[in-house]
């Protein structure tokens, strides 16, 4: 799997380092709609992430990771998470 991952889920894209992550799964807690964990314990997208509706609980899912490992930029290209 690719070390960073990006898509658009509610008109934020949203960007994994999954290098960064320890697999701490507070964005799964969070956004269970959009990450997941995979098999080795790093987070990725779940397979539906277009789903989710709530933009700000997604932004929250990014701010909670201690390692910063979720980005969230918005349309205008202004970082809002970390």
């Amino acid at each position: 799997m690719a070390e960073q991952e990006e898509r658009v889920v509610c008109g934020l894209r949203i960007q994994i380092d999954r290098r960064l992550c320890v697999g701490f799964e507070d964005c799964v807690v969070a956004a269970p709609e959009v990450f997941r964990m995979d098999q080795g314990g790093v987070v990725t997208f779940t397979e539906q992430p277009e789903e989710m509706r709530d933009r700000q609980r997604l932004i929250q899912a990014c701010q909670v990771c201690p390692v910063d490992a979720l980005t969230a930029i918005d349309e205008n290209g202004s970082t809002l998470a970390p």
